[in-house]
């Protein structure tokens, strides 16, 4: 195990890439093709994701529409939109779907923004992670007489700023997104 900044800084992106794709899915009362992201249709055997079985378009900012490929999966699609707990309900259309996003009420923002919340304190633990195994593999080096103590202090302080940087990111990221979620 050996220092290696940049693929520090490729894990700790990492954490902030995937804080960002959890909170596409988050619904803010805005139509966007991310928020079906999260839904798997029971087809062909298995679970497949929407955007599998059919193209997701928005219509507008209050209007989803999914046109199903295969028209013996639509009502396993509206069914699984249904039961996802996302609130949506759809309007069968032919191989389409219509799905009208309703309005957030207070109560729901707020579940929301904790939602968010938890989702952002998972990418600041990862983060945290691949900052312990960054500082690890300083020690070890020191310990094995590769880097002096100075390079010890200098490549600590190293890893803690880049770890700084994206823990800030992520806060940045979850404040924005808190932003658009109580947004009336």
């Amino acid at each position: 195990m050996s220092y290696d900044k940049k693929d520090l800084e490729r894990r700790m992106d990492g954490a902030i890439n995937s804080l960002q794709s959890e909170l596409q899915g988050l619904r803010t009362g805005r139509a966007s093709i991310n928020l079906l992201d999260t839904v798997q249709v029971p087809a062909y055997g298995s679970n497949v994701p929407m955007n599998q079985v059919g193209s997701v378009t928005v219509m507008d900012s209050r209007m989803l529409a999914v046109n199903i490929w295969d028209k013996g999966l639509v009502g396993a699609a509206d069914r699984a939109i249904r039961d996802a707990g996302l609130g949506l309900n759809p309007v069968v259309d032919g191989q389409n779907l219509r799905i009208p996003i309703p309005p957030l009420n207070e109560e729901r923002r707020v579940e929301l923004t904790k939602v968010a919340g938890k989702y952002a304190e998972s990418a600041r633990i990862a983060v945290r992670n691949v900052r312990r195994d960054g500082m690890d593999a300083i020690k070890k080096m020191e310990k094995d007489g590769e880097i002096s103590e100075d390079e010890l202090k200098r490549l600590s302080d190293e890893v803690q700023k880049l770890t700084d940087t994206f823990v800030k990111q992520v806060d940045e990221t979850l404040k924005a997104k808190e932003e658009e979620i109580m947004q009336v």
